[in-house]
């Protein structure tokens, strides 16, 4: 959550000339309702099982950037979905600098509470390990640009034989 998967992900999406989608966006577009109020009508596990299903049909795709929601790594199955249909980027990044980027956003349903850097800290002990291991490769975010992200992305996915790095 703040990692940049979209930002990053359309840019990519962009450079390579391949279509974008990302999960929450395309949840949302399904069900006519924000992340907010879906958490709200159906708790956090309603959510997920909306997720899993978007993650399933859109992993089904060819030559697609796909951003997922934060916690989608949660599920064996979205693990699954992503890891054997694609290639997985994990955008790492810390949780004091998911905070900062986060803390003034009232869309995030997870982050509304008494202390949302715990929060980040507590999913983060939780995610990091299941984004390890479905990633085939991991980008640490620190302070680069968006535009070094991805250039550091598509290197990645060039020296896998994935994609051609177009000229920027």
């Amino acid at each position: 959550m703040g990692a940049g998967k979209t930002t990053v992900g359309r840019a990519i999406a962009r450079r390579l000339d391949r279509p974008f989608f990302d999960s929450d966006h395309e949840i949302e577009a399904r069900t006519g309702a924000r992340i907010p109020v879906i958490f709200e009508l159906e708790g956090e596990a309603g959510f997920r099982e909306r997720e899993a299903n978007v993650i399933s049909d859109l992993t089904g795709r060819d030559n697609i950037v796909l951003a997922t929601g934060g916690g989608a790594v949660l599920r064996p199955e979205n693990r699954a979905a992503l890891q054997n249909r694609g290639v997985v980027i994990y955008l790492r990044a810390n949780p004091h600098d998911l905070w900062l980027r986060t803390r003034r956003d009232k869309n995030r349903p997870l982050l509304q509470t008494e202390d949302p850097k715990a929060r980040l800290e507590a999913l983060y002990e939780v995610r990091d390990p299941l984004y390890r291991e479905c990633a085939h490769f991991v980008i640490e975010t620190g302070r680069p640009s968006v535009n070094g992200l991805v250039n550091m992305v598509l290197m990645q996915l060039e020296m896998a034989g994935v994609a051609k790095h177009p000229a920027s």
